[in-house]
């Protein structure tokens, strides 16, 4: 069952090789890790671990703080702040993380999820 707080999380390091690949598919020339790449770490959790599989994404609002850089373990994590079981809608919070707190990025996320029950819950 989702509660509001919950939360989880996936530690990745992007290499240069990483980095190769996605200028290959993309065409795109980058000498940090691209966004679409860290957004791609939300779009993971939120699929596969919270709320997980059945999840439709419906809306991913970001802001970009600093510049992911290569080489480094980058932590992304989402957390859920409103619970509306009346129309299946997950509010979370999302935010990539250097090891030294330096917060690349963060924003919000809304999801509609089959399992969400209970009454009208809000973080504050």
């Amino acid at each position: 069952m989702l509660k509001v707080g919950q939360s989880a999380q996936i530690a990745r390091r992007y290499t240069q090789e990483d980095l190769r690949a996605f200028t290959t598919l993309s065409g795109a020339e980058s000498n940090c890790v691209p966004e679409p790449l860290l957004a791609a770490l939300f779009s993971y959790l939120l699929g596969v671990e919270l709320p997980g599989s059945g999840t439709n994404y419906l809306k991913q609002d970001l802001q970009f703080h600093a510049a992911a850089p290569l080489n480094t373990v980058l932590t992304a994590q989402v957390t859920i702040t409103k619970l509306r079981p009346e129309k299946h809608l997950v509010d979370l919070w999302a935010s990539c993380t250097t090891p030294e707190g330096t917060v690349i990025c963060e924003g919000r996320s809304l999801v509609k999820a089959k399992d969400v029950h209970g009454a009208f819950c809000e973080l504050t």
